[in-house]
């Protein structure tokens, strides 16, 4: 499974015009219907004078189940909506919501060019975004000295995991995240690095997303 980094402050955007009338996409991550539905309106309030705003949200997956959403808002059934939410399909995404926008422009487009246009405007704002595979990670607490932060750091990021939580007080506390595979070798190497004098202490197991590079 794949997902969308971008944040509802900051979703992934882009637009396309099709016989006058615009269609704008947005795209972020979320972790749930709520959160989804959340996105839909600020989308709305920010687009008070636009004709419709269409959307389909998935989340979940990690327990084998998926959660979907979708509205047409108002345009004929299943012309809006269910163009978007097989956008998602088709990448096999999830915790993501894509809405889009439409001014209408005065002239009809039918059914088939509404669904290629919704279709098209849900794709380039998942192209735009910033993309994420989800794998197993498992997450460790280690305690650092000011000093070894910056190379703790290092080994992290050098194994694509992720620091999810840090606290500072006269020494770091941190959280940390490696990919499942990478586990032996980062544990490996804080005793290498810090020649055992840094512990890390496993915390449990989950999926997180692992930013596409490049």
């Amino acid at each position: 499974m794949r997902t969308i980094l971008n944040t509802p402050d900051s979703p992934a955007h882009d637009s396309l015009v099709e016989k006058k009338s615009e269609f704008i996409g947005d795209a972020c991550h979320i972790d749930s219907q709520d959160e989804a539905l959340s996105f839909v309106q600020t989308i709305r309030d920010q687009h008070p004078k636009a004709r419709h705003v269409a959307f389909a949200a998935m989340w979940g997956g990690s327990d084998g189940r998926l959660g979907e959403r979708m509205s047409d808002d108002g345009e004929p059934s299943g012309t809006a909506g269910k163009p978007i939410l097989d956008v998602l399909r088709q990448g096999g995404l999830t915790d993501c919501v894509v809405c889009v926008t439409r001014y209408f422009g005065g002239i009809l487009l039918g059914s088939g060019g509404l669904i290629r246009a919704y279709s098209s405007a849900a794709s380039l704002a998942v192209k735009a975004a910033q993309g994420a595979n989800i794998i197993p990670c498992t997450q460790y607490e280690t305690v650092v000295e000011y000093p070894q932060l910056a190379m703790m750091r290092q080994i992290v990021a050098q194994l694509d995991g992720t620091v999810d939580d840090e606290e500072f007080t006269d020494c770091v506390t941190m959280m940390v995240s490696v990919p499942q595979p990478s586990a032996g070798e980062f544990e490996s190497r804080v005793v290498e690095t810090f020649n055992a004098t840094v512990l890390v202490e496993r915390r449990g197991s989950f999926n997180c997303p692992i930013a596409d590079r490049g």
